[in-house]
């Protein structure tokens, strides 16, 4: 290894080794291109669409009271509740998950006045994946039948993409190659060998709405939920050779 001398501090010799050298090295090599060809770099999408076969929900209680101890032990009898509805509806314990627990004092304000302290705020947040769509509109309905006041989502998603991710992995490169072979041929050239190849994957889903929701009558038909179809897009960048 060769080292160079480039300064000295305080009468002490600082050596700088092949660091930089070993640095370039460890980056991966950039393809070389075949003499007289030529580069072309397409991005291409490839999109598949499926029926969403899982939704997430989620489910809170808000209380309020004059006391911090208060708020707190009501939001927790409504959360029982709350949860003990979720397991009557037949979900499971691993498909509910705590996502969030507050409590915050609530205050009143008036011009020129010092805020006054009203009582308290308390919340909990559970998160509830459903493994069933068609579940979705009758456990809403049964969460807020036992005390849920806070709803928000569905969000539908595919429970196992990878399928259909491939086949949109095989319509990208099909179209990179196509759009590569018509550039070549304009060009009177021909398409060589692929030099690179990157992904990025995009899988469209719905954003949640907050929801405030309250029950008409027992009578009532369940909230109508509509699975529809996701999109599943997959883009790649190709670099092609292009020879004479």
């Amino acid at each position: 290894m060769t080292m160079r001398m480039i300064g000295r501090l305080g009468g002490t010799a600082i050596l700088l080794g092949g660091l930089m050298a070993g640095a370039a090295l460890a980056e991966p090599p950039q393809p070389v291109l075949a003499p007289g060809a030529t580069r072309l770099d397409i991005t291409a999408e490839g999109e598949v669409t499926r029926v969403p076969d899982v939704a997430q929900i989620g489910a809170g209680v808000v209380t309020q009271s004059r006391t911090a101890s208060d708020a707190m032990a009501k939001n927790a009898e409504r959360m029982a509740a709350t949860v003990a509805a979720l397991r009557q509806a037949g979900i499971e314990a691993r498909d509910i998950q705590t996502a969030s627990i507050d409590l915050s004092p609530q205050y009143r304000y008036a011009d020129g006045q010092a805020p006054v302290l009203t009582g308290y705020q308390a919340s909990n947040r559970v998160t509830v994946r459903l493994r069933s769509i068609g579940k979705a509109g009758s456990t809403i309905d049964a969460l807020i039948a036992a005390g849920a006041n806070q709803i928000s989502g569905p969000v539908l998603s595919v429970d196992k993409p990878e399928a259909a991710l491939d086949e949109a992995r095989v319509k990208a490169i099909t179209a990179a190659r196509q759009r590569a072979d018509l550039y070549a041929k304009a060009s009177g050239l021909r398409v060589g060998r692929i030099l690179t190849i990157a992904e990025s994957e995009q899988i469209d889903r719905p954003r949640p709405m907050m929801a405030m929701a309250m029950r008409a009558s027992k009578e009532a038909a369940d909230t109508p939920v509509e699975a529809g179809e996701q999109a599943l897009t997959v883009r790649v960048s190709v670099s092609f050779e292009l020879n004479p």
